[in-house]
C-alpha cells in the first residue's frame, strides 16, 4: 500500500507552535514513528506553506497511491482550490486535523476539503494521522 501524507502552512513548525494545541512532538519525528509502526506500508510525506503547490501534489499523486492523508491546515477553511482539486482526483482522500476544529474559531467550522474527502479524523492529536493510515488498511 502506497499512502501520501501532505500537510499544509505552519504544519512545518509543530513541536514548537502553540505546544498547547498541537504538541511538543515535530511531525519529521512522529513520521519516522509512524514509519517504524506501518513497515508494510509504503509511507510518504509533502509539506508546503503555499496553495499552489498543494494542489500540484494532489494532483501528482492523485492517480497512482492508494491513499491520501491531507491537512490543509488553514487552507481547509479557506481553499475553494484544493477542495476542488480533492474532488478531480481519483485516489481516496482522509481529512486530518491535529485539534478539533470544531471546538476553535467558527471560521474553522467550514471545511472546503470534507466534501469531497472519503472521511474526517479530527481532535485525536498526531493520532489523528496514525487513525487516517489505519482507515486504509
Amino acid at each position: 500500500m502506497k499512502l501520501i501524507i501532505i500537510n499544509g502552512p505552519n504544519l512545518n513548525l509543530l513541536g514548537k507552535r502553540e505546544p498547547d494545541v498541537y504538541g511538543s512532538t515535530s511531525f519529521e519525528d512522529y513520521f519516522a514513528q509512524l514509519q517504524m509502526k506501518f513497515k508494510d506500508v509504503q509511507l510518504a510525506y509533502f509539506q508546503s506553506n503555499i496553495e499552489g503547490e498543494i494542489i500540484n501534489k494532489l494532483q501528482e499523486v492523485g492517480f497512482t497511491y492508494d491513499g491520501i492523508i491531507l491537512n490543509a491546515a488553514a487552507y481547509t477553511h479557506t481553499s475553494v482550490g484544493i477542495g476542488d482539486a480533492v474532488k478531480a482526483v481519483t485516489t481516496p482522500v482522509v481529512e486530518v486535523h491535529i485539534s478539533n476544529t470544531f471546538a476553535r474559531e467558527d471560521f474553522r467550522h467550514v471545511s472546503y476539503i470534507s466534501p469531497g474527502a472519503k472521511g474526517v479524523i479530527l481532535g485525536f492529536g498526531l493520532r489523528s494521522y496514525d487513525l487516517a493510515i489505519q482507515s486504509f488498511l
